[in-house]
């Protein structure tokens, strides 16, 4: 979920250190000769037998469903989806929900469809979020609105999860804000572009919340502690820190992404190549585009900085996160001073249930995942601090009174966050509209991890020479790939008397 605050947030300027590709080929603007097409809802009759699991009703219009906020087109083989609520940021909400699942599902059938586009209208957004100022007011209303709260999260899961687990490449550009509900629709996509534009947040510990759309599976696997500090802060990751934390597998400026999409739309595939052959020449397809990295903005969340990170919050509680941050030393004590700040100003119940979701989402599978995010929305539902922060800071924009007051109000025995992952049969166990499932992706398109480089070290002996040009080498010296290569050695090896690494354990 997004806050309507940050959404109205300038978008940064465009950085003159990367230009736009030059490319000769056709402009998807060709297309757009051609009356794109608009949303259209499939009966279910018409859907795939992936939509087998859905209840009945899930992905009907209802009334009151805008009938443009979504615009699907077709070009050779590429069908994209464009979220088309710009003077909202391209917020999601269940009426373009119930109109891209059916899509979805129908192209998951067709052998004229390729690769899947996802992108947003305008340029300030790809996705702000969710309308969160709509679920409060529903809350309001008693048990009945907040079922349909709860059942709005069952819809925008589904749709994450088939995202998640779809057959067919899908490549999200995540020009712009993207937030909460946007992160849902992009970050478990094989392919995530990132541009100078991007600005990557999951703020909902702001509003009384939990990181949701899938945050307990991708978050906990980011290396070190970072993903644990991105969800109790809701920190703001920017530009091409989106692609060295590995949030995006690609970064490219923003002017060159109407060429690729026409690079991608002239793709053909033959019967005999299968997923991973067609992933591949994807992968190469996007690097050709790739113009540079900023000159003007190194790795942010690197060096000193990453290292206070991991060692401030790999603890699994609120308390002793609190009493390292406060003896960080004086490189990074203005760092963490601040983060104390932040801290205190969030919801306390929400810092404590995201904690918890960290340590345990780590071992969920992907269905299980969204099956136990859905669970714990409807709990928030029902509480306080979530329709008061959305009242406080968006609506009524006045400081929010939260329930419990401060972080000093909750102690370690007080279990506070044990009554939300508590299963239960209310809500039901959340229907998928795929069988698919797994434990960590399956595919990674972008800079090497942090495992990646730990294990290399541990299968032989590596000067630091010869470990960067082999991660070149295996990445087809792919953009970034060296930088993030030499951050994590710089930070995380020790050389011996004869220059070979070994990795530091902290």
């Amino acid at each position: 979920m997004f806050t309507k605050a940050l959404a109205r947030r300038a978008v940064p300027a465009v950085s003159a250190a990367c230009r736009g590709c030059t490319w000769s080929r056709p402009s998807i603007a060709v297309a757009a000769a051609t009356m794109p097409l608009r949303a259209k809802i499939l009966s279910h009759p018409q859907m795939s037998t992936q939509a087998s699991l859905a209840s009945p009703d899930i992905l009907k219009p209802v009334e009151g469903d805008e009938p443009a906020d979504v615009v699907f087109n077709s070009l050779y083989g590429i069908r994209s989806i464009e979220l088309n609520r710009p003077k909202k940021l391209n917020a999601l909400n269940g009426s373009m929900i119930r109109k891209i699942g059916p899509r979805l599902l129908e192209w998951a059938k067709s052998d004229m469809a390729n690769i899947i586009v996802l992108k947003g209208t305008g340029e300030k957004a790809f996705c702000a979020g969710g309308d969160v100022a709509a679920l409060v007011k529903w809350n309001k209303e008693g048990e009945e609105g907040q079922k349909r709260s709860t059942d709005y999260f069952a819809l925008e899961y589904q749709l994450d999860h088939l995202i998640a687990t779809y057959e067919k490449p899908v490549v999200a550009m995540m020009d712009g804000i993207t937030m909460g509900g946007g992160v849902g629709l992009s970050i478990h996509a094989p392919f995530r572009i990132a541009t100078e534009r991007t600005m990557f947040s999951m703020p909902e510990t702001t509003i009384g919340f939990f990181p949701d759309v899938g945050a307990s599976f991708f978050l906990p696997r980011m290396a070190g502690s970072l993903g644990t500090y991105l969800a109790l802060t809701s920190e703001r990751v920017t530009g091409a820190d989106v692609f060295y934390t590995g949030l995006a597998t690609h970064y490219l400026h923003s002017t060159s992404l109407p060429n690729l999409e026409s690079r991608l739309a002239e793709l053909r595939f033959t019967d005999s190549q299968d997923h991973n052959e067609r992933l591949s020449i994807i992968n190469a397809t996007i690097e050709e585009f790739c113009t540079g990295l900023p000159y003007d903005q190194p790795i942010t969340f690197g060096g000193e900085l990453r290292k206070a990170i991991d060692r401030c919050f790999k603890f699994d509680n609120i308390d002793e996160i609190i009493a390292g941050l406060k003896e960080e030393p004086s490189q990074t004590k203005q760092w963490a001073e601040k983060t104390i700040e932040t801290l205190h100003k969030r919801s306390p119940t929400s810092v404590h249930v995201t904690l918890r979701q960290m340590r345990i989402g780590r071992n969920w599978s992907i269905a299980e995942t969204f099956r136990r995010e859905h669970q714990i929305a409807a709990k928030f539902m029902k509480k306080h601090d979530f329709n008061e922060g959305v009242t406080a800071l968006l609506i009524e924009k006045r400081p929010a009174k939260w329930d419990p007051e401060s972080l000093e109000d909750i102690y370690a025995e007080d279990k506070i966050s044990e009554p939300y992952f508590n299963v239960e049969n209310d809500p039901p166990k959340l229907e998928l509209l795929s069988n698919k499932n797994y434990r960590k992706y399956e595919h990674n398109f972008g800079v090497p991890t942090e495992k990646d480089v730990e294990e290399k070290i541990a299968e032989g002996t590596w000067n630091k020479g010869k470990l960067v040009e082999l991660f070149l080498d295996k990445t087809r010296a792919k953009q970034g790939a060296r930088e993030v290569v030499e951050e994590i050695i710089a930070r995380k090896t020790v050389a011996d008397a004869q220059g070979v690494l070994v990795w530091v354990y902290n």
